[in-house]
């Protein structure tokens, strides 16, 4: 199980079982945000607490970007359409977690700027972004 909370600790999320990796995305919210996701559903292995405000790209965008209104922490997004089972595929920010336990996690980039594509592993862990 992971555990994270944004800076004030007013909204926190748990992901359990802890991710095999977590995701570096360049796409223009993400590389803004400078967050590092890793995945599941809200209600299954996501569960997130906490009053949050939300963000929504003004295109009508698939994701809710969830945030903290006392201290602005993104803390997780939800995709506002269901999957086939009437699941919401949400992802957490990692960031928002103790490193310590999740330092070897090897990190997945994934360009959601051009391709739209999952890139290779360079051979980067979270230990390379947390000093």
């Amino acid at each position: 199980m992971v555990e994270g909370a944004c800076h004030c600790g007013a909204v926190r999320w748990r992901l359990d079982p802890p991710p095999e990796s977590v995701t570096a995305c360049n796409c223009t919210i993400c590389r803004r945000y400078g967050v590092l996701w890793a995945y599941g559903h809200i209600g299954h292995e996501i569960h997130a607490t906490g009053a949050t405000r939300t963000y929504r790209r003004a295109d009508g965008g698939a994701i809710d970007f969830h945030f903290c209104p006392a201290c602005g922490c993104v803390t997780h997004y939800v995709a506002t359409r269901p999957n086939a089972e009437g699941r919401h595929w949400t992802a957490v920010n990692m960031r928002l977690a103790d490193p310590a336990p999740w330092l070897d996690l090897p990190i997945d980039h994934f360009d959601g700027l051009h391709s739209f594509d999952d890139l290779p592993r360079d051979g980067r862990t979270l230990r390379d972004l947390w000093f």
